[in-house]
């Protein structure tokens, strides 16, 4: 058998080396040499390309394609599911990435207890906690299978590996894909190397086992999952899981999913005992909302469904040059444009005041439809106005703002408007009855809205 050994590439060039550098020989760039495995030259060793005639393969027609179905494995938490596409694909690899605390292993652990409830072989690798600690985790869920969970704790791949093909569970978790080692390769683990060593051949078992496994992915400062982008490449479904710590509320996404739909999203909240599904979260949310200025209800969308979110913004004079933008909840980027189309084309103008904008409860809403609930609530808390509807209840609203200052319609309008009216915030400022930002801030900021505000 072929003895492995380990060799440098570059990422840029594709130039070899038996050892590490800062800089590539071969095109000058630094920090571009990434640690692979490669099979000795041996009578085992697969010949290179160019060694040996390589036979092609005849390509065949799709209509002669045969269609496989999927049986999906229900984890018994239905946001979640909702988000996979309706549950887990059998030898399918799932990536859950999120800060640390956020509640990955919480949930990961929650699916597995349920599953084990409903007679399911699994498993639980854990390569960064002993199995005490997962055991006291356990024993805080409110799942009574929870403390029925196979565990490991061991951070050598070719043990883990073997341990998959001995037990064979139908569902796997990996917690996480960063803490696994592998022996060929000298670098260090969570090293881009490693990373991409420790996935690929977890996979490869995954695949031909056909056990579903999920990996636990580490995050960066700016929150994109830590690693080689190969590693999206290589999994059949990454999941986003945000929020804050401080917050209770969590939102798992869908960034990318070859069995189902990317468009869907998950709300849970952290308790004592576990995560907790949010079934309406908009009720808690309308709920919590206030009527003082600043304040405005987005109708926005997670997925597929509408979701309603209070926006509050705070504007003070400011002594510091230039002046302080703070953004939760929101792309900085997104309301710095927003500031600027509101002091060209409504007049007014924030050069010389601090700007706060936060979405409550940790949400964090990435659409374009939230241009209109930031222009609003920054323009009520400018000129201390409280935005409130015809029957005295919060005003809601959506919309995208142009550069130009005109309002422009987003998608599923019709379904956000019933969020609203369920929850009483009829008369919601939206593009179909406002054409510029000019005339949504008078529909929102005179008239009706000042009586009703004055009257509260």
């Amino acid at each position: 058998m072929a003895r492995p050994i380990s060799i440098h590439v570059c990422s840029a060039c594709g130039h070899e080396t038996p050892r590490w550098a800062g800089q590539c020989p071969g095109c000058g760039e630094w920090n571009t040499l990434v640690e692979e495995v490669r099979a000795s030259s041996g009578a085992g060793a697969r010949p290179r390309r160019g060694g040996a005639r390589v036979t092609g393969v005849a390509p065949v027609p799709l209509r002669s394609v045969a269609a496989e179905e999927h049986d999906r494995l229900s984890t018994g938490i239905g946001e979640l599911d909702s988000v996979l596409g309706g549950g887990i694909v059998p030898g399918s690899l799932v990536l859950i990435g999120g800060a640390p605390g956020i509640g990955k292993s919480t949930l990961t652990t929650m699916a597995l207890a349920n599953l084990v409830a409903a007679g399911r072989r699994t498993l639980y690798v854990s390569a960064e906690e002993s199995a005490a600690q997962i055991r006291l985790r356990a024993q805080r869920l409110s799942e009574a299978a929870a403390l029925e969970i196979p565990v490991i704790a061991e951070t050598d791949l070719h043990t883990v590996l073997a341990t998959l093909e001995a037990e064979r569970p139908e569902v796997c978790v990996v917690d996480s894909v960063q803490t696994i080692h592998s022996a060929e390769l000298s670098s260090a683990a969570g090293s881009v190397g490693q990373v991409r060593e420790v996935a690929g051949e977890i996979m490869r078992v995954a695949k031909a086992l056909r056990i579903a496994v999920l990996l636990v992915g580490h995050v960066t400062k700016d929150g994109a999952l830590a690693g080689p982008r190969v590693l999206e490449h290589l999994v059949d479904c990454v999941l986003q899981f945000e929020g804050e710590r401080e917050r209770t509320y969590r939102t798992v996404r869908a960034i990318k999913n070859r069995f189902g739909s990317t468009d869907e999203a998950g709300v849970f909240e952290m308790r004592d005992h576990g995560l907790v599904e949010v079934l309406d979260a908009s009720a808690r949310f309308v709920g919590e909302a206030t009527r003082a200025p600043g304040s405005v209800v987005l109708c926005a969308m997670e997925g597929s469904r509408p979701l309603l979110v209070e926006v509050q913004a705070l504007v003070s004079s400011s002594e510091l040059v230039p002046p302080r933008r703070v953004v939760s909840g929101l792309d900085r980027n997104r309301v710095a444009l927003v500031l600027a189309v509101l002091g060209r084309h409504a007049g007014i103008g924030l050069g010389a005041a601090d700007v706060f904008v936060n979405v409550v409860g940790g949400v964090r809403v990435d659409e374009p439809g939230a241009d209109l609930a930031v222009a609003l609530a920054v323009a009520s808390a400018a000129k201390r106005v409280a935005l409130v509807g015809p029957s005295g209840a919060p005003l809601a609203c959506f919309g995208e703002l142009g550069l130009t200052g005109e309002l422009r319609t987003v998608a599923h309008a019709d379904r956000r408007l019933a969020e609203a009216a369920k929850f009483g915030l009829a008369g919601a400022v939206e593009p179909g009855g406002c054409r510029t930002v000019r005339e949504a801030l008078r529909v929102a900021l005179g008239g009706e809205a000042r009586e009703a505000a004055r009257a509260a």
